[in-house]
């Protein structure tokens, strides 16, 4: 079989477009996808380029059939871990391995459903939050929402306002910094030598600080709280050692950076698109009006939320928070017909896979009903939690989380119509942009 080259953009069309990339780098790819096809190379200068691909195919081949060929890309294995540590989300090879493995049972379903009920009291205190009848950005409540039930799940008991707001600054301003240097790389030396990586790194520090007292509060104190924490210190490796003190704190890091991040994201998108779908709003209600007839725990309101649980899926697809996914393969390789360099820097567009006119019918509507009957789990283009070996730890976790939140505030209140194009923020997850709505209290 003739293998065919991967088509190439040439540096000047990224220069021409530096500015408007640094902005929303979306358009551009598109851009090229529609021009070159399902999967493209970027040629920066200096001998560098990257390989940017819609293919679900290639995808599927690189994370999961041939995972063990790619490895995460200096974005996630340098950039991002100075900021975040070496975690799950940043480790490679041995030392994931031996991490995925220890943590795991923590996020086992049975382990969740232990800590349904502080998510949910977390959940329904932040709610409190929206301003009823007048428009406002919804995105700050949710966005402290997604961080206060991550906090909740990992220490239970009451920490100062004050300290978890500057950690979920510092996590969010490291974020902001990153894209920076990835967006601005003809900065690199003034980041490097100018002040502002070792302004962020010294905020990452006061983090990790803030986190080693909250983690010697609870060793001090001997009780026990079911919680998240309390799982990640009574985890052994294998002969028998628990974490030490750095790789715990890593780990909680990238829990507090992961898991608040993209959750905020989807619940915004979802409240977005629920404004602009009245009747799918309405068709939610009677699902919870359905199953609140009779008492029931969290898990099993969960379980009875199968439309609202589609609902977030369809949003995940248009709107999904880790739009893209990065790899390196260790040798050289052939998938989709493709020759594949070894050391090939790969991007695979989550979003443009998520709207792939091949794989999906009338891609850019909202249709939740095309999850009907668990459909996300077996459609070979949906990616919004990754795939293979590597797919988020916390996806259980996260899509009881949001079906909670979503189903709380459907509950309460009606979002106002809204017909306004839904505005976007490509930073390292895809992030909402004057998410200005009104929400009315129901009788």
């Amino acid at each position: 079989m003739v293998q065919q080259e991967i088509p190439s953009v040439s540096i000047f069309q990224f220069l021409v477009h530096a500015s408007s990339i640094l902005k929303n780098p979306l358009p551009f790819h598109r851009q090229n996808f529609e021009a070159k096809g399902d999967t493209f190379r970027l040629r920066l200068g200096f001998g560098k380029t990257v390989v940017f691909s819609r293919d679900p195919q290639f995808a599927i081949h690189a994370l999961q059939k041939n995972q063990r060929n790619y490895h995460k890309s200096e974005i996630q294995t340098r950039d991002l871990k100075k900021y975040v540590g070496q975690g799950l989300l940043t480790a490679e090879g041995q030392l994931w391995k031996k991490q995925r493995k220890l943590i795991q049972p923590a996020f086992h379903k049975k382990q969740l459903e232990l800590l349904l009920d502080k998510v949910k009291e977390a959940i329904k205190l932040e709610l409190t939050a929206i301003e009823p009848n007048k428009p406002f950005d919804i995105f700050p409540v949710l966005n402290d929402l997604a961080f206060q039930t991550v906090v909740k799940a990992l220490f239970s008991s009451h920490i100062d306002r004050s300290v978890l707001n500057r950690l979920q600054y510092i996590t969010e301003a490291a974020q902001t910094m990153l894209v920076r240097e990835l967006r601005q790389p003809f900065k690199a030396l003034y980041f490097k030598y100018g002040g502002p990586i070792t302004k962020h790194l010294k905020l990452t520090q006061e983090a990790r600080d803030i986190l080693k007292s909250l983690v010697k509060e609870r060793r001090d104190s001997g009780q026990r709280e079911g919680d998240l924490l309390d799982m990640l210190l009574d985890a052994r490796y294998e002969d028998g050692n628990e974490m030490d003190e750095e790789q715990l704190i890593d780990e909680i890091l990238i829990l507090f950076t992961a898991g608040h991040e993209t959750t905020s994201n989807a619940l915004t998108f979802t409240m977005e698109l629920l404004a602009r779908h009245p009747e799918v709003q309405e068709k939610m209600y009677a699902e919870y009006a359905f199953a609140k007839a009779e008492p029931s725990s969290v898990m099993e309101d969960i379980k009875a939320s199968g439309y609202t649980k589609q609902v977030i899926e369809e949003t995940m697809r248009l709107y999904p928070p880790a739009y893209f996914i990065d790899r390196v393969n260790y040798t050289e390789d052939e998938a989709s017909g493709m020759r594949i360099p070894k050391g090939s820097s790969l991007l695979f567009s989550v979003i443009e896979i998520h709207k792939h006119k091949d794989y999906w019918e009338n891609p850019e509507n909202f249709d939740p009903d095309r999850f009907a009957d668990n459909a996300g789990m077996k459609h070979p283009a949906y990616f919004p939690f990754g795939a293979g070996p590597r797919m988020c730890i916390g996806n259980n976790f996260a899509m009881s989380e949001m079906i909670i939140a979503v189903r709380e505030i459907v509950s309460m209140y009606k979002i106002e119509q809204k017909t306004t194009p839904i505005e976007i923020k490509p930073l390292i997850t895809l992030k909402p942009k004057n998410a200005t709505l009104v929400f009315i209290p129901r009788s």
